[in-house]
């Protein structure tokens, strides 16, 4: 916008205000300053982008959300944990698997390594990567969280069922091994670690979010 000349202004139009002329260059100029200083102020206030789960970056703080901001952020925050503890479990499948295949005992029932496939609960889905793996993360009244663990194993002379049990207590800090044990029907049981007994390698499992997977 064009600036306004005080001075041309008190010269020109001493009778349309109707005061004293040496009064008027502070009249004008006050008026020309509230006016300037409203247009500044009204542009000078951004709008910021809507917070959803998708283009949530965490700049906004807490308390300048609305409530559905804040319900967009927590389905966010929900969902980043829930990739990260899926992740958590795939590892621990992973790492069991190959545990599975480099037993000699496991080898003797199961047959070639090379040949043995693990897969979850069956389903109507004929890919063996589509079965979901049978697993929860519990926490017990001492605080002490649990995870339990099934899935199946195949190979070319039997097919069984692996069961996993690891603990977290709060002053470890890490999850470890309660059991880890192979089931074929009509073979005993065998044991890759077991705490009661003192059976395995006593190796402490992966952390969790502190993360040593």
């Amino acid at each position: 916008m064009m600036k306004m000349n005080t001075r041309s202004l008190v010269i020109r139009a001493p009778s349309t205000l109707g005061l004293a002329p040496r009064l008027q260059p502070l009249l004008v100029q006050r008026y020309y300053a509230t006016q300037t200083g409203l247009g500044t102020t009204a542009t000078s206030k951004s709008k910021r982008r809507t917070v959803t789960p998708f283009n949530d970056t965490g700049a906004v703080p807490w308390a300048e959300l609305s409530a559905g901001e804040k319900a967009a952020r927590a389905t966010q925050q929900t969902f980043n944990f829930g990739l990260i503890l899926a992740g958590f479990k795939t590892a621990h499948f992973n790492r069991v698997v190959d545990r599975i295949k480099s037993d000699a005992k496991c080898i003797d029932l199961l047959g070639d390594p090379k040949k043995i496939s693990a897969h979850g609960d069956e389903t109507y889905n004929k890919w063996r990567r589509a079965r979901p793996i049978a697993s929860t993360i519990s926490t017990d009244s001492r605080g002490h969280e649990h995870l339990v663990m099934h899935f199946y194993v195949e190979g070319p002379l039997n097919r069984g069922t692996v069961y996993l049990h690891m603990i977290r207590t709060p002053s470890s800090g890490e999850f470890e091994y309660k059991y880890l044990y192979l089931d074929v029907k009509g073979h005993h049981r065998i044991y890759l670690e077991n705490a009661d007994t003192g059976i395995g390698s006593g190796k402490k499992g992966f952390r969790f979010l502190g993360i040593s997977w």
